[in-house]
């Protein structure tokens, strides 16, 4: 038995890219980036800070693309994938990505509003705290809707 499963809670590092492929379906693409501290043998303060290339399709990607900002934390579930493509230089590349299938929606970053009824500053409207979401699974995935 396999299993692929990814777990993070952390950061948004940048605001959400929303595109739509040519069959209508909605992909967002956020990076979210989650630290570590601890103290080394010798009793320093140590940290670290991970960054997360993650993927959302569909409703949940629309979802993200209206209230995710920069700065927002987030909890995501979803699997790990590796995708390759030659560039124009002729090289190889590959890209790991988190391809959510959860989300929940956590603290705000600081001066967003805090109330449901508010919005980030920019208009959107902010959701119920720790609201979920969850990919619709009953969605088909066509050929043509992935990306590389």
């Amino acid at each position: 038995m396999d299993l692929n499963r990814a777990t993070i809670l952390g950061r948004v590092t940048r605001d959400p890219e929303v595109r739509t492929t040519t069959s209508g379906k909605t992909v967002t693409n956020i990076g979210v980036a989650t630290g570590q501290v601890w103290t080394d043998q010798s009793g320093v303060k140590q940290e670290k800070t991970e960054f997360h290339n993650c993927v959302l399709w569909g409703k949940l990607g629309e979802i993200a693309g209206q209230y995710l900002v920069k700065g927002q934390q987030v909890y995501l579930e979803g699997r790990i994938e590796t995708r390759d493509w030659t560039g124009d230089d002729g090289v190889k590349r590959y890209r790991t990505e988190i391809i959510v299938k959860d989300m929940i929606l956590l603290a705000k970053p600081k001066g967003a509003a805090s109330n449901n009824a508010g919005s980030f500053g920019d208009g959107t409207p902010v959701p119920p705290e720790e609201t979920v979401y969850t990919e619709d699974v009953t969605e088909e995935v066509k050929v043509e809707d992935i990306p590389f």
